[in-house]
């Protein structure tokens, strides 16, 4: 199985005593089977923001571990 966490922001990432990032809140995560590589969902997911916008726009198509890539990029592109 795999997770999508669907939440990926700054106060979602939280450093442990020698400062390694751990992934927190997974509320709105969902499993998947591995050799499935597209979810459906009948909602959006996550925080404005950070959210892909195959999330918003159902049209677009599936819903992937993409998702997560997208909301991790726009994380780097606050930090900087």
């Amino acid at each position: 199985m795999q997770i999508l966490h669907f939440d990926i922001k700054p106060h979602n990432i939280l450093l442990d005593e020698n400062f390694i990032p751990k992934v927190s809140d997974f509320g709105l995560a969902k499993l998947y089977p591995i050799d499935n590589s597209i979810v459906t969902l009948t909602a959006a997911r996550g925080t404005i923001g950070y959210m892909a916008p195959e999330l918003f726009y159902q049209n677009i198509g599936g819903i992937s571990y993409k998702a997560d890539v997208y909301s991790f990029g726009m994380l780097l592109i606050e930090m900087t």
